[in-house]
């Protein structure tokens, strides 16, 4: 069977077969007959492809991989885990943005403690202008979901509140081209911080306030499922989020 997925990423890319054969360094007709006959390739050139493309390699190749295999990749996806949200070093979180060279994401109800950091809000403004895409998702102070989260963290209407002070806070940042605010009413099973492939992911427990839930460090690994599966969350909240007025 032929390859579709990897036929329709070179179109959406605007990259010819004989683009890519030459930038990985194989010949035209030996790509051609991964897309035409579905052959799968060696793996360095299957994570050769998949980095130049920007794409997973199991995306192009979902078979290639053995189970073990995407555990064992999967495994290594995980820097550390830190018991509490304040257990993340004080720098911790301007060093992840800082990082960042394409991308930024921060999906959270409110995440105040964020808006609230100078040297963050810095960081996010100066990747904006040198062309990262900084999307901030907050949840809508007006939705029954976040009235729902403030009663499970015991803070109540502290929670909508929190939100609306976030978005006093950010009224710089909104102003800038290339920083985008959307308004959710999702139910979130953790907040993600995202810079690039690097991840801080914030896990929910019921009747703890997030700064006393545990939080997982990851970075993609080729071949690994977890960072993909927060990423793949991450764009069904964006899809599903409403654009916030402008201030």
């Amino acid at each position: 069977m032929a390859n579709e997925r990897l036929r329709a990423v070179l179109l959406e890319q605007g990259i010819t077969v004989a683009a890519l054969a030459e930038a990985i360094n194989v010949d035209e007709k030996t790509v051609e007959r991964w897309i035409s006959k579905g052959r799968t390739p060696y793996r360095r050139h299957r994570y050769a492809v998949a980095t130049h493309l920007g794409v997973d390699e199991t995306y192009l190749w979902p078979e290639a991989l053995s189970n073990e295999q995407v555990t064992a990749a999967s495994q290594s996806e995980l820097i550390t885990v830190y018991p509490e949200r304040t257990a993340v070093p004080r720098d911790g979180w301007g060093r992840l943005f800082s990082r960042a060279e394409r991308e930024i994401g921060i999906l959270v109800y409110a995440g105040l403690f964020i808006s609230e950091d100078g040297g963050v809000q810095k960081i996010l403004a100066d990747k904006a202008r040198a062309g990262a895409r900084v999307r901030i998702l907050l949840g809508d102070p007006e939705s029954p979901e976040v009235a729902q989260r403030g009663a499970d963290e015991g803070v109540d209407d502290a929670m909508a509140a929190k939100i609306r002070n976030a978005l006093v806070m950010y009224r710089p940042l909104r102003a800038l081209e290339g920083v985008e605010f959307r308004f959710h009413n999702t139910i979130l099973y953790n907040s993600i911080y995202r810079a690039d492939d690097e991840l801080l992911v914030n896990t929910h427990v019921y009747g703890v306030t997030a700064a006393r839930a545990p939080v997982l460090h990851l970075r993609k690994v080729a071949g690994g499922d977890i960072v993909n599966t927060y990423l793949e969350s991450f764009e069904r909240v964006w899809d599903g989020a409403t654009p916030i007025p402008e201030a």
